[in-house]
């Protein structure tokens, strides 16, 4: 059985999650958008990994049910972790896709309560084989937002961050999808600010070598090339790090096939 539960972050923000097994804790990090509502990535990973673990699904601040208490800093998502581990034990393993992978690598750089992480294709830009999100990508979306024109904040990152074809974004708004992406536009600069410089064809930061966590960075087989390089330098980079391949899959990861790769990796011994 789901229970949907709250805890209180360092700020005083509620954030709302949705639970189910038993075992241990294990946080899933929501992307770019999503919410426990609208989570298409991880719809089904509560039933298929909750008789192993504590699978925790959250709101992050700003969405679905959690507040959104202001001004934001990603130091407060990284708190609203450590809130949802303390309330589930104390302590647990983290996994991220793309945005909210980039989002678990920097909570695992924070909170020793993490004691394994995985990540599935961090959208990082470590080179010039795609062109890196402009300079003012943030202060766009946040202008965007504060004008009123949260579809033109929506398109900013489906064309210049996620790279959607412009002529395929009319499609998209036609769909009902479209209007719940809107709903959350005001957190999109939420995830520009956690991503930093990450997207910028730069390396990746050199303090991230400190970042002892045990950690398995994933790449879909069929997942665009840039990502299969930011994947295996993200994996070299971090001293207790490996990597993947999940055969196959693309950036939209179905459940199933990730599931049994979460299960054998979490439930191995630390390396």
């Amino acid at each position: 059985m789901t229970t949907t539960r709250t805890t209180t972050s360092a700020d005083g923000t509620t954030i709302t999650y949705d639970t189910k097994g038993s075992g241990p804790a294990l946080v899933l990090v929501p992307a770019v958008l999503s919410t426990r509502a609208w989570d298409p990535l991880y719809a089904g990973l509560l039933d298929l990994l909750s008789d192993d673990f504590t699978v925790i699904h959250y709101d992050r601040r700003g969405r679905g049910d959690s507040g959104n208490t202001a001004p934001y800093a990603v130091e407060k998502e990284i708190q609203d972790i450590a809130a949802v581990i303390k309330d589930n034990g104390g302590r647990a393993y983290a996994y991220g896709i793309s945005s909210g992978g980039a989002l678990t690598i920097r909570a695992a750089s924070q909170l020793p309560e993490i004691e394994k992480a995985v990540v599935y294709d961090p959208p990082f830009i470590v080179d010039d084989s795609r062109p890196p999100l402009p300079d003012d990508y943030v202060e766009q979306l946040d202008r965007a937002v504060a004008e009123n024109r949260r579809g033109d904040a929506v398109e900013l990152l489906m064309t210049r961050a996620i790279g959607v074809p412009a002529d395929w974004v009319a499609a998209m708004k036609a769909d009902p999808s479209w209007a719940a992406m809107e709903a959350v536009a005001h957190t999109i600069s939420h995830d520009g600010r956690i991503m930093g410089t990450t997207m910028s064809g730069r390396p990746l930061p050199t303090e991230w070598k400190s970042i002892t966590t045990p950690t398995l960075v994933l790449n879909g087989g069929n997942s665009e090339p840039f990502l299969h390089t930011s994947g295996r330098r993200l994996a070299d980079l971090l001293p207790n790090g490996e990597h993947q391949v999940v055969p196959d899959q693309s950036h939209d990861v179905a459940p199933a096939a990730v599931a049994p790769v979460l299960r054998a990796y979490l439930k191995g011994s630390v390396r």
